[in-house]
């Protein structure tokens, strides 16, 4: 089995893919969109990209991409991120003036920067943000990123779990060409548009509002060429297979002017990113 992420070897997201499929060939790519079109190619099986964290909220792009590509939600893991400022050997924490990472983990850790007056620099990956700092040999810079990644490039930690509040969690989902199978703990995901007219939200909820379903969560994204339209993303407690869950969707369809599932599969558990681990190479 072949599974694709965004970022390089080290990247939190190697670390969600451990997590969601265990010890397997793991392929990374360089943008959100590889991922999704080598899954769609039959290059990789399954593709694994970060939803939601809890501090800095939803990858709004991710969003876009799963409404882009005819794939399946088929899995999803809630990875606590542990951040860790990264130097070169030798190098102190009095002596960064920089530190490199992505954009995500930068707004995450931008409290601990402030206050040893730091700038963030934006890069396209937090792994990446190691290795560029290790090809560079900068002594006054540092990189944010994993324990793994420190690791993987023989690199010093200056600072351990830098992040803002310790309980930082990002949200993955796993991505795939067929729908889940031999799911128990089911949630769904949908999208949906609606017609721009009083009431129309409130009663595209309350068709679960009245089969007692529980919205997990509801995100708008602006819909391309239609200023001030919107498309509607909907995670609820329970899967197709249940009758209860099938209705409410149905009755949804007559008011929606359209609706995709995106997929029910096993709700995901928080897990520590630590116990994932691998050997350097």
């Amino acid at each position: 089995m072949r599974i694709t992420f965004q970022g390089e070897l080290g990247a939190y997201s190697e670390l969600a893919a451990r997590a969601l499929f265990g010890e397997v060939e793991l392929s990374p790519v360089e943008t959100f969109e590889d991922v999704f079109e080598a899954v769609v190619k039959g290059i990789c099986d399954y593709g694994v990209v970060p939803i939601e964290n809890s501090l800095t909220g939803s990858v709004h792009r991710n969003y876009d991409l799963l409404l882009e590509h005819p794939l399946w939600i088929v899995g999803e893991v809630k990875l606590r991120i542990v951040h860790h400022l990264i130097a070169l050997p030798g190098v102190r924490l009095e002596d960064v003036k920089k530190a490199y990472s992505h954009p995500q983990a930068l707004e995450q850790c931008r409290a601990f920067l402030r206050e040893h007056d730091i700038d963030p620099v934006p890069v396209y990956d937090t792994a990446g943000a190691v290795r560029l700092l290790k090809e560079q040999k900068s002594k006054d810079a540092a990189a944010i990123a994993s324990i793994q990644a420190a690791r993987d490039y023989e690199m010093e930690v200056l600072a351990s779990d830098i992040a803002e509040h310790r309980e930082n969690f990002t949200r993955f989902l796993a991505v795939g060409r067929e729908p889940a199978r031999d799911v128990h703990d089911p949630k769904t995901s949908i999208v949906f548009t609606l017609k721009n007219i009083p009431g129309a939200l409130f009663r595209a909820l309350s068709v679960f509002a009245l089969r007692d379903i529980d919205l997990m969560k509801i995100e708008s994204r602006p819909i391309r060429g239609k200023p001030w339209q919107y498309m509607f993303y909907l995670d609820f407690d329970g899967g197709m297979e249940e009758e209860r869950c099938k209705r409410a969707v149905d009755h949804l369809r007559e008011i929606a002017t359209f609706l995709r599932v995106l997929g029910s599969y096993d709700k995901g558990k928080e897990v520590e990113g630590q116990l994932y681990l691998r050997e350097a190479p």
